[in-house]
């Protein structure tokens, strides 16, 4: 058990959306090692089709597993409401957790109406994965879901605030306040969504003034909550580690100066080249 305790996490996403996952990672977990893999040759997963996204997803876990990892996190939502099943079936002794079960626990325990909108990519929208994960958790729940995917490269060219981003965040958000049965929660379904956490925030809060109801809009972040989820997983297992962890890994399927310079926004801090690994999946 002791060596498996030192292993590193697994972190795995399309691309570098999920750095803002290992980023809450890195500040719930610090005595933890991690392995980030992003599938940066493919994506982006929020357009393809679920097989598509499925048989991406079992190629990078797999390789993380070869690589040695003692729990992994499906840091994308598209990939975690298309392939995750498959990948805890293919991996029954690994600890797999995606961020959409994550993510709907933390709406349903946020939503004072059951009203719950939910942005994200057009993969993610069409699969159903976050209607499906809420009201299974309270079946009397309103899930509405907008796909937001101009938020993508938004955040990916750092246009997370000003004019540009607050007038995309308020064309987004106008089909889910239209009525009287706005939602009282909005999710942010995909890990390129939080660094524009406050547009979108600011969008909210300006169309629910304007309803009747008036009633405020709690913003849930997936990140935050899978960081939680995993906390747990780990102590529960008795696989949490302490004591000074040694540094994170990166792997990337193409474009390292890319991940390099875009991945800075989305963890906060800048990446060192020396941790950075191309990979052919």
């Amino acid at each position: 058990m002791p060596d498996q305790v030192a292993l590193p996490i697994g972190v795995f996403d399309s691309g570098v959306g999920g750095l803002t996952v290992l980023r809450a990672l890195r500040a719930r977990l610090p005595a933890e090692r991690f392995l980030y893999l992003g599938d940066t040759a493919r994506l982006p997963y929020g357009t393809k089709t679920a097989a598509t996204v499925e048989r991406y997803a079992l190629q990078a876990v797999g390789e993380l597993a070869r690589r040695g990892v003692k729990a992994v996190v499906v840091a994308c939502n598209t990939a975690s409401a298309a392939a995750l099943p498959a990948l805890v079936a293919a991996h029954r002794d690994l600890p797999v957790i995606g961020v959409v079960g994550p993510g709907a626990e933390a709406a349903v325990r946020a939503s004072v109406t059951g009203r719950i909108g939910v942005l994200a990519t057009e993969s993610t929208v069409q699969g159903g994965a976050y209607p499906r994960a809420i009201l299974a958790l309270r079946p009397e729940a309103e899930v509405r879901s907008v796909p937001a995917s101009l938020f993508v490269a938004l955040a990916e060219e750092g246009w997370v605030e000003g004019v540009i981003a607050e007038s995309i965040a308020h064309a987004y958000l106008a089909p889910l306040f239209a009525d009287a049965n706005a939602p009282d929660t909005l999710v942010l379904g995909c890990t390129h969504f939080p660094p524009l956490r406050a547009a979108i925030a600011d969008a909210a809060a300006a169309a629910a003034a304007a309803t009747p109801s008036g009633v405020p809009v709690t913003i849930v972040d997936s990140a935050e909550t899978s960081a939680q989820a995993l906390s747990e997983l780990l102590v529960a297992r008795g696989l949490d580690a302490s004591g000074v962890p040694g540094p994170d890994h990166f792997l990337v399927t193409d474009g390292v100066e890319r991940f390099l310079r875009t991945g800075a926004r989305f963890l906060g801090r800048a990446i060192d080249p020396a941790q950075v690994e191309r990979i052919d999946l």
